[in-house]
């Protein structure tokens, strides 16, 4: 340990390469599908959905990623098991990022939309079980998380399956379907600009000096909703019908109406997702910089400098813009066929969820809840919509997730303490 604390700077620059690494991974992975609906309904370009992912992944990150990284810091790990050898936490959570890391560039070259919470999870406990004992795991945590992973996806398939229906039902199923989509469409972005709004009042601002009451914040969300609303109708002023399009598909105007809204809860997912899993990438980061703060002290709370966060948020950045695209094909075009309401529907529907897992601190995994949300929307038109053997893939790639991120983090975590001392 003496050796680590002499060295502060070198293991934080170790430490600092790793967090960029899996929040690289964060960005080409799960990202992607937080935009892959836009894509696929053919509401954004690809450069588009970059351009604004980037934007809102960043702020989401930066601004509102503190409290689920407390969750993954505190939970998972009970602190006091490394007091007697406080440099093991610091090997196991940079083994932990590397390994995680790796399995995710593995992952997006090959498209396939693996959970990233699975991977940091599963290397965390992998490195505490195996190379400290099974007491250095709070199990009962673990249980919640993993309990999480079927829930979010299910609330999820639910919202948006309900969503869904109510385009349908007050939209579609009318006579006039354009006309009434100008009508309903600045209601659903008052709800997307509320929803967001929300989550940054009520936990994000705390982390740039600015508190509000659970009231206040109520009551400038709806402002904020507002503001939406008012700036999507003035777009939405602008798309005229398309009688010649509307031919050969009946709902072709309305789908460009939805086409607008999509933005908007693009933006919402990008926001909600950045402010989720910045902590699969910053937790481990604040544990390691916390022990060697502290001189060698395992604090039951580990603080979060901004630099720290700064460097989730651009890992993220990076990540989407090099390999995004790869598994924006996979979500977006071969699980059903998006158009814009459908998209829209999914988008809102995992935004809605993540954010709310968000604001109560449990890491939950954006890649199930988006999946289980466009099942939501797939269903509400038959299960023969759904390409099964697509699904099939990616529950496969799931459950291989977990035990992956744990073997390679048991090998890295056996590799640094052999390197740098035990």
């Amino acid at each position: 340990m003496e050796w680590m604390l002499e060295h502060t700077y070198l293991m934080l620059l170790l430490a600092g390469a790793f967090g960029f690494l899996m929040a690289w991974g964060v960005g080409a992975n799960d990202v992607a599908n937080a935009m892959g609906t836009s894509v696929g309904a053919k509401a954004l370009t690809i450069k588009q959905a970059v351009i604004i992912a980037i934007i809102f992944e960043f702020a989401g990150a930066y601004l509102a990623g503190g409290e689920v990284t407390a969750t993954i810091r505190k939970g998972i790990i009970d602190a006091e098991t490394f007091s007697h050898a406080p440099q093991y936490l610091v090997y196991g959570m940079m083994s932990a990022l590397l390994a995680a890391g790796i399995w995710l560039m593995v992952a997006s070259w090959f498209g396939w939309p693996v959970s990233t919470t699975h991977s940091i999870v599963g290397a965390i406990v992998g490195f505490a079980a195996v190379g400290l004992g099974m007491d250095a795991v709070h199990w009962n945590k673990v249980g919640s998380i993993v309990a999480s992973w079927v829930t979010s996806p299910l609330l999820a398939g639910i919202i948006s399956f309900a969503l869904i229906r109510s385009v349908q039902r007050l939209v579609l199923n009318h006579d006039d379907p354009f006309e009434r989509a100008k009508k309903v469409v600045p209601f659903y972005m008052f709800l997307v600009g509320f929803v967001i709004s929300m989550v940054t009042m009520v936990k994000g601002l705390k982390h740039v000096g600015l508190e509000l009451s659970f009231l206040h914040s109520f009551l400038w969300s709806l402002v904020g909703g507002a503001i939406v609303m008012a700036v999507g109708s003035v777009f939405l002023k602008r798309i005229k019908p398309d009688p010649e399009a509307d031919k050969d598909f009946r709902f072709s105007s309305v789908e460009r109406v939805f086409a607008v809204l999509m933005i908007f809860t693009a933006c919402a997912m990008a926001f909600a997702h950045g402010s989720n899993d910045v902590a699969n990438a910053v937790g481990p980061l604040a544990a390691i910089n916390s022990v060697l703060a502290s001189g060698g002290v395992v604090g039951a709370k580990a603080e979060m400098p901004s630099w720290i966060l700064l460097v989730g948020a651009m890992g993220i950045v990076f990540g989407l813009a090099i390999f995004g695209a790869r598994v924006m094909a996979t979500v977006g075009k071969k699980i059903t066929e998006l158009t814009p309401s459908r998209g829209f529907a999914a988008e809102l529907g995992a935004a809605t969820t993540v954010v709310l897992a968000s604001g109560t601190g449990l890491p939950i995994s954006t890649t199930h809840t988006l999946v289980g949300a466009i099942l939501g929307v797939g269903m509400a038109r038959g299960i023969g919509s759904l390409n099964l053997r697509v699904i099939g893939t990616i529950f496969t790639s799931w459950v291989v997730t977990l035990p992956a991120g744990a073997l390679l983090s048991i090998l890295f975590f056996y590799f640094f303490k052999g390197l740098f001392g035990a």
